[in-house]
């Protein structure tokens, strides 16, 4: 079985808009004073290869640590699609995928409210982007609200480079992070 490393490094990533951009320093360092590497890092939970909880654009509701993981591992389709994707664009598509979808879009790809409409009546588990956000413009809070109150997670900034069209089993496992509306994860890809 080959591992394929979909992830992408927070500190080597653009980050999103105006957010933080994340930082690590060295506190400690071997030498005379200390017998071992020590640092500290800040980050927002979207840096890098990340997961969105319901909790992003939904008050009360479900956050990072509260995701169930059974939703983050399984059978998924990786695709690659560019441009604005519409609900007949998922029409078309849906019928040959698994309910775990990632689009290889070279970060151009992007949700309409149409695809998010479809995705959510097709009871999708999870849909994953190699963008920075799984839709841009005036539509990217209605998207976002769309599937998250529908149940389906959200995973965004890819790396899909290394991975072919194709079915595959996803792991991109949160970390326990209580009242956290994100959380960055290790996102893999194992295929035969």
């Amino acid at each position: 079985m080959k591992i394929i490393d979909i992830s992408a490094d927070p500190f080597l990533t653009p980050n999103y808009a105006d957010d933080p951009e994340p930082i690590y320093k060295w506190i400690r360092t071997i030498g005379e004073k200390s017998d071992y590497n020590l640092s500290v890092m800040g980050m927002t939970p979207h840096s890098g290869t990340h997961i969105d909880a319901p909790l992003h654009y939904i008050n009360g509701s479900e956050d990072a640590a509260s995701i169930q993981l059974e939703r983050c591992y399984g059978p998924c389709t990786v695709v690659s699609l560019t441009g604005a994707l519409t609900g007949e664009d998922m029409d078309k598509l849906l019928p040959h995928c698994r309910k775990r979808l990632l689009i290889h879009g070279g970060g151009e790809a992007s949700l309409e409210l149409s695809a998010a409409r479809v995705l959510a009546e097709n009871k999708m588990i999870l849909v994953g982007t190699d963008s920075m956000s799984i839709s841009f413009d005036d539509q990217e809070t209605q998207v976002h609200r769309e599937l998250l109150s529908n149940g389906i997670l959200i995973l965004e900034n890819l790396d899909l480079g290394s991975a072919p069209d194709g079915d595959y089993i996803l792991s991109a496992l949160p970390l326990k992070l209580g009242g956290m509306e994100a959380s960055p994860v290790r996102a893999v890809l194992f295929a035969k």
